[in-house]
């Protein structure tokens, strides 16, 4: 079996190729507010707290002969290309040849003290929490060049208003072109006092289009309120969107009343339930007030358990909504309502908490 089974697809285009094929070669291009109102008032104020496979053009085959030629690429280059790896793809690289193997040694070794500096910052895996510790562990993992420490050591010194060494954490990671690095760098120039839009907006469209989600909301937000950048809702829907597609619980909502209110957008009543059930099974509380008030009509008791969750979330108007289902219940039912409500967790489909109300 040819060696190049074993390289990941995003490193096959640094291979050199053959001075004859160099022409013919193409590289990649690189607080929510009330509920029910236009999204124009559904825009959550930007957050204190901070936080790409490019897509490969064709490319001609590569011979047998200079499959075997890894040693080949620059060392400094293939240092690079690694910094932001993950443990999996750090594993990959290593089997392609021993000079890759040796290139990304100290990525090995910086994976495991992120490993354990995660352990020390969550007080996981036996260990109790100890930020000291978990900082020590992820700057020896900066020192072997890992990105995905600079943006965690980033985390924690911003946790702790260090902020000039957060931002050259960020900084430094963004540079080696680490998504979450951008965002978060991104992030911090819209922390500024006062803000610096320009240089936000730059990394925060470097990070989403690397498909960094956070980035993706936050850019949308910046597109919404026109903040640095004259407003176009049918970009920062675009961006809502992706950034809902990739997991963001605020993206979810905001995308969702996109669709209600047609903002960005065509109206879909489909699309919009769609994205609002997935925000409040996500934990979103106005989501789930949101929700719960849409099968009041049909749906009782799915309606009161997610109105039980949006009204321990701290959403009021849910509590009056609520306490009218809740008297139409039997004492049986309201007892199992609440039972499901006190055992839910934020997952991406609730159904299999609830299915059991069907039997009421």
């Amino acid at each position: 079996m040819k060696l190049l089974n074993f390289i990941p697809g995003f490193l096959r285009c640094y291979l050199p190729l053959p001075s004859t094929m160099m022409e013919q070669r193409t590289c990649p291009s690189i607080n929510d507010s009330t509920v029910r109102t236009p999204l124009k008032a559904s825009v959550s104020s930007i957050r204190s707290i901070p936080f790409c496979s490019p897509a490969m053009a064709s490319e001609p085959a590569i011979s047998s002969s200079h499959v075997a030629d890894f040693s080949a690429l620059p060392y400094d280059i293939l240092v690079k290309i690694a910094a932001s790896f993950n443990f999996p793809n750090v594993q990959a690289a290593s089997l392609v040849c021993r000079s890759w193997s040796e290139a990304v040694r100290p990525l090995r070794e910086a994976i495991l003290l992120l490993k354990w500096g995660k352990r020390f910052k969550h007080g996981r895996g036996g260990v109790s929490p100890n930020t000291e510790k978990a900082l020590d562990s992820f700057l020896k993992a900066v020192a072997l060049g890992s990105t995905l420490a600079m943006v965690d050591a980033g985390l924690i010194y911003w946790e702790r208003g260090e902020r000039s060494k957060a931002i050259a954490m960020f900084q430094k990671a963004a540079e080696l072109g680490d998504p979450a690095g951008q965002c978060n760098l991104g992030i911090s120039y819209l922390q500024d006092d006062p803000p610096n839009s320009k240089e936000a907006l730059k990394w925060l469209y470097k990070a989403s289009f690397g498909g960094n989600a956070r980035a993706q909301y936050q850019l949308a937000l910046c597109l919404h309120r026109g903040q640095g950048i004259d407003s176009n809702m049918k970009e920062s829907a675009k961006w809502y969107l992706k950034a809902a597609e990739g997991g963001f619980v605020r993206a979810m909502y905001n995308i969702a009343l996109c669709y209600s209110f047609g903002e960005g957008l065509n109206h879909s009543h489909k699309l919009a339930r769609k994205w609002m059930k997935q925000a409040a099974d996500h934990g979103h509380s106005k989501a789930q007030f949101e929700h719960g008030v849409a099968l009041f009509s049909g749906e009782m008791m799915k309606a009161v358990v997610y109105l039980e969750l949006a009204t321990r979330g701290g959403e009021r108007a849910a509590v009056h909504v609520k306490n009218v289902i809740l008297q139409r219940l039997s004492a049986t039912t309201r007892d199992h309502v609440m039972l499901l409500a006190d055992r839910w967790l934020a997952c991406p489909n609730l159904d299999f908490l609830i299915h059991s109300l069907n039997r009421f």
